[in-house]
């Protein structure tokens, strides 16, 4: 095979999984505290013994969009968002995990948990607990939590110390593999929900690009393969 094809083959493996990542994209833009993904286009050498040396397209490395999504009110006294950069931390069953999704409700423990029910974390990394018979909660801007008039906790928000670096893990929670610092710069908003920050109409669009020059690709990986074609059997005759 030509380093032409070669080259249109990575090219072509590179827009298949573009296509996979803005299709997932378009799936969540309704999912709360969904953060759009991306894909970072590189290029590698391939060197070849006494050939010439071989440029190769690479899409692996997925970077994530941390602009805010639309904070949207629903006046849930359990529905959090983050006006601002950070996240709410849960303590799942692989360890702790960042999420910009706030959708809390207690548990039958009275530990506040999200719908999977991950224990929410407060600002010192502790299960915050709701008592069961509190007639009014209300959360302030900063996080702190009053049952009935009484202080019970704080909702932790955090940030990141290497906001590029984090791992995507369950469409809406993020490992941190650099750790994790406490914040009060973020704003707590009670009663309301962070929408995906996708722009939908953004990613239709790219899609429709991704699908065309993948098109473009396959004619053109087809037209080589019938030019060898012909030229293997001008050569048997």
């Amino acid at each position: 095979m030509e380093s032409a094809s070669y080259a249109t083959l990575s090219r072509q493996s590179g827009l298949m999984n573009e296509i996979r990542v803005v299709a997932n994209n378009i799936a969540n833009a309704s999912t709360t505290g969904y953060r759009q993904e991306g894909l970072v286009f590189s290029e590698y050498i391939q060197e070849a013994r006494n050939q010439p040396s071989l440029s190769m397209a690479r899409a692996e490395v997925r970077n994530t969009n941390l602009q805010q999504g639309v904070l949207n009110q629903t006046n849930a006294k359990f529905d959090l968002a983050i006006e601002g950069e950070g996240f709410f931390m849960l303590d799942t069953d692989s360890g702790d995990r960042l999420t910009r999704a706030g959708s809390f409700t207690p548990d039958a423990a009275g530990n506040l948990v999200n719908l999977s029910g991950y224990r929410v974390m407060d600002s010192n990394g502790a299960a915050i607990f709701v008592p069961p018979d509190a007639r009014t909660i209300h959360i302030a801007s900063d996080g702190t939590i009053s049952a009935d008039g009484r202080l019970i906790g704080q909702v932790g928000v955090f940030r990141p110390n290497n906001p590029g670096g984090m791992i995507r893990e369950g469409g809406v929670m993020f490992r941190a593999e650099d750790g994790v610092e406490a914040t009060a710069e973020a704003k707590v908003m009670q009663g309301f929900l962070e929408g995906s920050n996708v722009n939908a109409i953004e990613q239709v669009s790219r899609l429709v690009e991704i699908q065309r020059a993948y098109e473009l690709g396959q004619s053109f990986l087809k037209t080589e393969d019938e030019r060898i074609r012909n030229a293997v059997k001008n050569l048997m005759r």
